[in-house]
């Protein structure tokens, strides 16, 4: 099925098992999402259940943190990531702090869906991947799944989970298409893919650039390049382990992310490898990651600006010169 129909079939499913699960969100319900996640679930399961909110992110997200704390669990969806700004306090200065405030008295049972990431040409204010900033909140779990059964694995995980959840949906994955089963299982936080098995370089990615990557690979294997993709699938947590035993057979790594090079995940990725697998490198660490400048509106600029099959392909090449 596609990853629109995963995250769709999981959403009805958990909403069928959990009676206190509900959807929140501009358009979520007659118009289906804007991108047509929630599409028929308002005919399923009613007005009370998805739930049509103002064009207003902080006042709705803020319910959602009070509805996780009453019992229940909403998932919230914020229709471009870049919105989710108007909502940072009630993520980063509510919801990723009761626990630790209240301790047992308290848990946030809330998963935020949100749309991320270039590649459609929307602009600089609706292109954007936040996805570091989250990651730097401690209490948030992020979620960036880049299949539709990791996409489908890993919500069903989220929506049971007591600790609220970024869970970053690319638009540019929304209509590809893989095997998923509808009784597929949830997937742990924290535990990356090994996406392909190599030997001689180590690509760490999430989200879209890990399908960019894979492509990559698929074009290197040809001219005996083997290729290791780490796809983490969660960036908080992470899954350091894979990355450091991986770097350590391939002794070369180049880190991939769609967000700006500085400050981004990839930068805190590199400081672990460098930590903790620093003597088995044999070239030096590369980060690929979009320069820091908003994303441009035209299709030529938006291309050039974001990491592709062809700049990691590139970027691979220049590492085993090395």
């Amino acid at each position: 099925m596609s990853y629109t129909e995963a995250l769709r079939t999981c959403l009805a499913g958990e909403m069928r098992r959990d009676k206190s699960v509900f959807l929140f969100g501009e358009d979520i319900g007659v118009y289906g999402g804007a991108f047509g996640v929630t599409r028929g679930l308002l005919e399923k399961f009613g007005p009370e259940r998805v739930i049509d909110t103002p064009i207003s992110e902080g006042s709705f997200v803020g319910a959602a943190v009070g509805a996780a704390l009453a019992g229940s669990r909403p998932v919230v969806e914020i229709m471009f990531m870049d919105f989710i700004t108007l909502a940072a306090d009630q993520l980063v200065n509510q919801a990723a702090k009761l626990r630790y405030v209240f301790g047992e008295q308290a848990r946030c049972p809330l998963v935020l869906r949100t749309p991320a990431g270039g590649g459609r040409c929307y602009g600089p204010t609706h292109s954007q991947d936040l996805t570091a900033w989250f990651v730097h909140a401690p209490g948030l779990h992020v979620a960036a799944p880049s299949t539709p059964a990791d996409a489908m694995g890993l919500l069903k995980t989220a929506i049971r989970s007591d600790s609220p959840v970024i869970f970053v949906e690319h638009k540019m994955l929304y209509n590809e298409k893989g095997p998923v089963s509808p009784r597929a299982r949830p997937v742990p936080f924290g535990k990356a893919r090994v996406a392909r098995k190599g030997t001689d370089v180590t690509v760490i990615a999430w989200s879209w650039m890990a399908l960019e990557a894979e492509l990559a690979a698929d074009h290197l294997e040809a001219d005996g390049i083997s290729v290791e993709l780490i796809d983490l699938r969660t960036l908080s947590p992470m899954d350091t382990d894979t990355v450091i035993a991986s770097v350590k057979k391939t002794g070369r790594v180049l880190i991939v992310e769609e967000g700006p090079r500085t400050a981004g995940v990839g930068a805190e990725i590199g400081a672990r490898v460098f930590e903790q697998a620093f003597d088995y490198l044999d070239a030096p660490l590369t980060r690929l990651a979009s320069p820091n400048v908003p994303v441009p509106t035209s299709p030529t600029l938006e291309r050039a600006m974001i990491p592709n099959r062809e700049s990691i392909t590139s970027a691979i090449l220049k590492i085993l010169e090395d």
